[in-house]
């Protein structure tokens, strides 16, 4: 199985046959969340993404070091090199230390990855816990002669490395155009073109989040991070780099530049890069106002929400698109995947109930062969290019098969063990393991528990002794006891 993998490779622009560097061993670096405020849906999918790109390979038997990042320091609040840290921001106008922002919005992120049921990473650092990593590579950079020192702050000087690297090849953007249409800027910056980007910044006097370097007291870049972290726990050189799409320029190709002139040598193999999401055809921003959290998904809380929708129903739709495809956000296309979601778990709920009976009937060769294809197309989808869409596509037609088998249809004798046993085992793992489905019980508790009295009293007015008796030892296995009182029939926990 692990020779039929093809991945996209964002940098070769192709498909390629997927061959790590140290095979078993797998080294993916994704670019984490910045931790200013709260996770909404562009949050969601690279997350869900690269989780089953993680599960994937585990499955396949790969040894994978997973590496996803958190940014709490360097983010510019326009992107550029120019204005205020989004964390230090935030920290001033909730008059919070920083690190209570980077915490607080850490935790807020982790719990609901935990609802989508995204595993961790293997590691999960913090680009300001790796600062000293981040001087040594830009001291580096500068003795290799790609960056230079201007007024206490550090740049990437990117008409120096673009002579003999190709600088623009991941985004296919032409360094001849970024740098054609910039002036000289000596006098009015402190950059000498405007392409070039920070490796360490100087910091204002204001400016809360700030380190002592060589070159001044400041922050590190954003790009910079990302490159000092990936080669620190995966080496100079790894295996997949992902993210989403909108990062791919500036801040990969950046990494790539910056990877380059230190290391002398390409970070990443294989990029793999999704797609954004769309909100009713519209880039989902706040200045737009079709800007969605989590939280306010999960809770119905929105205005452009037709009601609440499951963390389950949020990755299932995440994953009924290929990754690199757009996905458009619409009420209608969340209750369709809801719909779908059950289904699928209905299936799972149903597969875990068969037993296989023998048969005196011979074996059905043509319903044998049509389920080992059914469950080779199944991985055959993700072994191209980890693709969901068309897994969860020949998942339902495995599902038709699972049904028949359920209302006798279908008779297990038929099938040969081996293939049942290869059916249900397969439907569970691509549904549980690597699509990372689960079950969402139910969990309102008191209305259960409402609903149930109603019986009990129902029962017990009409002296269906046996029922009232059946009722309360299902209570009792709950450790919960029922009062009959004056007032009426009350419950508690047994004591």
């Amino acid at each position: 199985m692990k020779e039929k993998l093809k991945i996209y490779n964002t940098l070769s622009r192709t498909k390629e046959l997927f061959e790590p560097i140290n095979a078993p061993h797998v080294g993916m670096y994704v670019c984490g969340p910045t931790v200013y405020g709260e996770a909404h849906l562009g949050n969601a999918r690279p997350a869900i993404v690269f989780d089953v790109v993680y599960r994937y390979l585990l499955h396949l038997g790969y040894k994978v070091r997973y590496v996803r990042n958190i940014t709490d320091v360097g983010h510019l609040e326009q992107d550029s090199d120019d204005g205020e840290d989004k964390i230090a921001k935030k920290a001033r106008l909730e008059k919070l230390e920083p690190m209570e922002i980077v915490q607080l919005y850490t935790d807020a992120y982790h719990e609901v990855m935990k609802k989508l049921n995204v595993k961790p990473p293997s590691i999960e650092p913090h680009a300001s816990g790796h600062i000293t990593e981040q001087i040594s590579m830009v001291e580096e950079i500068i003795k290799n002669g790609f960056a230079y020192e201007s007024n206490g702050s550090v740049y990437f000087d990117v008409e120096k490395y673009a002579k003999n690297s190709d600088y623009g090849k991941l985004s296919g953007r032409i360094v001849e155009d970024l740098l054609s249409g910039t002036r000289d800027l000596e006098g009015q910056s402190e950059k000498r073109k405007s392409a070039d980007f920070a490796l360490w910044k100087k910091a204002s006097p204001e400016h809360i989040m700030r380190w002592v370097s060589p070159w001044s007291d400041g922050f590190p870049g954003w790009h910079l991070e990302c490159s000092a972290m990936s080669s620190k726990y995966l080496g100079k050189q790894f295996d997949i780099h992902g993210g989403g799409m909108d990062l791919m320029f500036p801040h990969h190709e950046s990494e790539i530049a910056q990877s380059q002139a230190c290391n002398k040598c390409s970070p990443a193999k294989y990029w793999l890069h999704n797609n954004m999401i769309t909100i009713n055809g519209q880039k989902m921003a706040k200045s737009l106002g079709n800007f969605i959290t989590m939280n306010q998904l999960f809770s119905g809380s929105s205005p452009m929400l037709h009601g609440a929708y499951s963390p389950m129903t949020v990755r299932f739709f995440i994953l009924q698109a290929q990754y690199r495809g757009t996905l458009d956000f619409s009420n209608e296309s969340l209750e369709a995947a809801n719909k779908g979601y059950k289904k699928i778990i209905n299936g799972l709920r149903i597969s875990k109930k068969l037993i296989y009976i023998e048969s005196e009937k011979p074996k059905d060769v043509k319903l044998n062969e049509e389920l080992l294809k059914l469950i080779d197309q199944c991985f055959d989808g993700m072994n191209d290019d980890f693709n969901t869409a068309i897994t969860i596509g020949h998942l339902f037609n495995l599902l038709k098969k699972i049904n028949s088998i359920y209302t006798g249809s279908i008779e297990t004798g038929v099938i040969e063990k081996e293939v049942f046993d290869k059916t249900i085992s397969t439907y569970g793992t691509m549904v549980e393991n690597i699509l990372g489905l689960t079950e969402e019980k139910a969990t309102d508790m008191e209305g259960f528990i409402t609903a149930l009295i109603e019986l009990y009293k129902d029962a017990k007015a009409n002296k269906q002794y046996d029922k009232v008796d059946m009722i309360r030892a299902q209570f009792k296995t709950q450790g919960i006891v029922l009062k009959d009182m004056k007032t009426g029939v009350d419950w508690g926990y047994e004591e």
